[in-house]
């Protein structure tokens, strides 16, 4: 299966990136950086992606063992480098399930497989 996304600059440090799905997202700099407050980060875009994707993997997984998940909330923090290109150097998950009867060690293999 093949995923494809394009990203198209608009101006200044504003950009347009657009799923294989069709839907949309402004992203820009930061305005302590001079940058326009016109969307979301490109970094903090790829945390909520990472978030995204192990959210949708923990509740699947939960759901097709049966088990009874109610929340589920994945807290993603990235530290990055000081010096460009500022990519992360460390990525932390804490992931917070919640349902009635949950087995812990499924919500474990869960996370794990997910990871």
């Amino acid at each position: 299966m093949t995923t494809k996304a394009t990203v198209k600059w608009v101006k200044d440090r504003v950009f347009e990136g657009t799923s294989g799905s069709g839907h949309s997202v402004t992203m820009s700099g930061a305005p302590a950086e001079g940058e326009a407050d016109a969307g979301i980060r490109p970094m903090e875009m790829m945390l909520l992606g990472m978030g995204g994707c192990t959210a949708y993997d923990v509740v699947d997984i939960l759901e097709k063992g049966r088990q009874p998940v109610e929340g589920c909330v994945v807290e993603v923090e990235g530290e990055r480098a000081e010096t460009i290109p500022k990519v992360y150097t460390r990525i932390h998950t804490t992931y917070v399930v919640s349902g009635r009867g949950l087995d812990p060690a499924k919500v474990a293999r869960a996370v794990s497989l997910s990871t």
